[in-house]
């Protein structure tokens, strides 16, 4: 038995999974599978992912959200992930945390969107505990009024997940990919996106965010940690995952009919 559920023996059990650089589809569809087919509760970190990926969530439109034409002269991958929320460019200097927990894992919260974001904060209340300004805006974490943290959940019947893209840093130039969002936060106030993210790593160091991450999450939880390479053998339950990169088709599809609409107003 792991020190941590000796000491921490009457809180409910998870299973912590640390990987380095994972690329993010893979990322997904372990996260998924893990929803979908496991009973346990899971803390997935995933330190950076190896190259700038657009993910949108499940019903993200291009056309709407990106640069299409940028993004295929570029050859940046978009993915479509099974969960909803916003759209985000990750890479390297992106940190990945997500939570998956069974509906009474966390005693007296209700599984739905805004209880389980609150629930988050507070946890992070303890990781950014002395930084100046951290707090929850709308769905956001942000510094301020600057965000640094994107969330997207799902909830099934009997099982939720609330992950997050922090964005310890990231390049100036990837973030021309996107566009400003029509369903934008209110605190957005149409800013662009240099003017409205920031880097985390101008508060916190790297490796101490995530050791305070851990710290939390054994406030609340008895965690054991479970290397990458043996979660396939826990459960040999076929799974077909959702998430998945979009054609180079499917976007051009997108220019087409914006194109098309374009040219339908001009008549």
């Amino acid at each position: 038995m792991a020190i941590s559920q000796l000491r921490n023996s009457s809180l409910p059990l998870m299973n912590l999974v640390r990987m380095n650089r994972v690329p993010i589809l893979q990322q997904l569809h372990l996260e998924e599978k893990l929803l979908r087919t496991s009973s346990d509760n899971w803390c997935v970190i995933n330190d950076g992912t190896p190259d700038p990926t657009v993910v949108m969530g499940i019903s993200g439109k291009p056309a709407e959200l990106l640069d299409v034409k940028s993004v295929l002269r570029d050859k940046i991958s978009v993915i479509k992930r099974f969960t909803g929320g916003g759209t985000v460019i990750v890479d390297h200097g992106t940190i990945f945390v997500s939570f998956i927990c069974n509906k009474e894992a966390v005693p007296g919260l209700q599984a739905y969107p805004q209880p389980i974001m609150a629930w988050s904060s507070l946890l992070y209340d303890e990781v950014f505990q002395g930084a100046e300004d951290y707090k929850l805006r709308e769905n956001d974490y942000v510094f301020g009024s600057r965000k640094f943290g994107g969330n997207a959940q799902s909830i099934t019947k009997n099982r939720w997940i609330h992950h997050t893209s922090f964005l310890w840093d990231y390049e100036d130039a990837n973030m021309t990919y996107l566009k400003i969002p029509q369903r934008a936060p209110k605190y957005r106030q149409a800013r662009d996106h240099s003017e409205f993210i920031c880097r985390m790593k101008d508060v916190l160091p790297r490796s101490e965010f995530i050791h305070r991450t851990i710290k939390a999450a054994e406030t609340h939880f008895s965690l054991t940690s479970i290397p990458l390479d043996q979660i396939e053998s826990l459960d040999n339950t076929k799974f077909s995952p959702s998430s998945k990169i979009l054609t180079t088709e499917e976007l051009e599809a997108t220019i087409q009919k914006e194109d098309d609409s374009l040219l339908s107003q001009s008549l």
